[in-house]
């Protein structure tokens, strides 16, 4: 456990305020004198390292690594000067701060959001909730069931806590096979656990075809409608040899036993397919191509051509152990994969802006306006306004 949260929360939130209005240039010399007794304290020191370290990887949201402990060591150094307090863009140590500013900053908006010191942005109206576990399940019979937190659903082998449904492992020999549809909207997530052990995470706005039961030594096919899904496949050694299939559009995946992830959304014009462990074939009308661990295929739904990279997949599944992972990514695509997650409509009044490339990470638990003003403290975006359920960038 880290030390710091051993201190009280008072002194902690106090703590926070500080170390922010330290590096957004709003201190008075009277609160930087307290900081600067505060951290004479050798345990105060390394809880405030603790702190930094436990809130983001340090170099969040920018193209270039930074060194953490460079990074404190300066910013601690600056700190213990007892010079006047200079504009930050004037600092020599302005890379470290800055990047130290952004993740100070995202555990800690509800202490400055209203600091009039600080220009802030404009909230006609917040009605954006963080995304959370919820999905429709629709039966065999058409009939629809609303799953979500807190609710559970029982009926023949099936059983929901209200994070996740389960099927009762089972097999049939009947030639006929009943489907059912689990469907994920803008701002949720589900987990899945087919009848033959397989599991499946469901992003937002997607959807699964699947069989209630699986025919007992055929091949086991289901069908990703749509959306992401990263899938946890059950071996075919425990299942009489039977393969595992995925059919997605235009695509179909073969696995004998594996974990890989396809992102197929209505809105974009490829269909990517990560491999993280065992072994896959994706096949299309004009292709067959076999991925390795670390590969990722991208086939072009228009002309289906398909293109093999090499990828780090924390980029791309981290979605499933509640992160935003990017690299290298562009603004607008950001902003496309929030937009999902937190159910809202995005508009850039500077298209400029959607070019921007960013690296970091975010977290999924984290509220919308936290995020939206470590974009804004990076200074490539002036501002942001939020109405209802609508965002605004410029």
């Amino acid at each position: 456990m880290s030390r710091h949260l051993h201190i009280k929360p008072k002194i902690k939130r106090k703590l926070k305020h500080l170390i922010y209005k330290f590096l957004s240039n709003t201190i008075t010399h009277v609160e930087l004198e307290e900081l600067r007794k505060w951290l004479k304290n050798k345990d105060n020191k390394k809880t405030f390292n603790a702190h930094v370290r436990d809130l983001y990887a340090i170099n969040m949201l920018y193209n270039n690594a930074i060194d953490v402990d460079k990074a404190l060591k300066n910013v601690l150094m600056n700190i213990s000067k007892p010079t006047k307090v200079t504009p930050l863009y004037k600092r020599s140590i302005f890379k470290y701060a800055a990047a130290i500013l952004i993740f100070v900053s995202a555990g800690y908006f509800f202490l400055i959001k209203d600091n009039p010191l600080i220009k802030g942005p404009t909230i006609v109206n917040n009605n954006i909730e963080i995304g959370t576990d919820k999905a429709i399940l629709t039966l065999d019979d058409g009939s629809m069931v609303a799953l979500e937190k807190g609710k559970t659903y029982v009926a023949d082998n099936i059983i929901s806590n209200g994070e996740e449904i389960t099927y009762n492992s089972t097999t049939t020999s009947k030639p006929e096979v009943a489907y059912n549809y689990l469907t994920v909207p803008r701002g949720g997530q589900y987990h899945i656990k087919l009848s033959d052990g397989t599991a499946v995470w469901l992003n937002s706005e997607s959807k699964l075809k699947y069989p209630v039961t699986f025919n007992e030594g055929k091949t086991r096919q289901v069908e990703l409608v749509y959306g992401e899904a990263y899938f946890d496949v059950s071996a075919s050694t425990n299942h009489k040899g039977s393969k595992f299939k995925v059919q997605t559009g235009i695509q179909e995946v073969e696995v004998l036993g594996t974990e890989f992830n396809i992102k197929a959304y209505n809105d974009e014009d490829a269909i990517y397919t990560t491999l993280v462990e065992g072994k896959v074939s994706v096949k299309n009308t004009f292709n067959v191509n076999v991925l390795n661990p670390n590969q990722q295929s991208i086939i072009n739904i228009g002309t289906g051509l398909v293109q093999i990279n090499d990828i780090e997949v924390k980029t791309v599944i981290g979605w499933v152990q509640g992160q935003f992972v990017f690299k290298r990514k562009s603004l607008k695509d950001i902003m496309k994969i929030l937009s999902r997650w937190y159910d809202v409509d995005v508009v850039f009044t500077n298209k400029e802006l959607e070019n921007v490339i960013f690296t970091g990470t975010l977290y999924k638990k984290q509220n919308i306006e936290e995020i939206l003003l470590l974009i804004k403290n990076t200074n490539f975006i002036n501002t942001y306004r939020i109405n209802n359920k609508t965002i605004v960038l410029n």
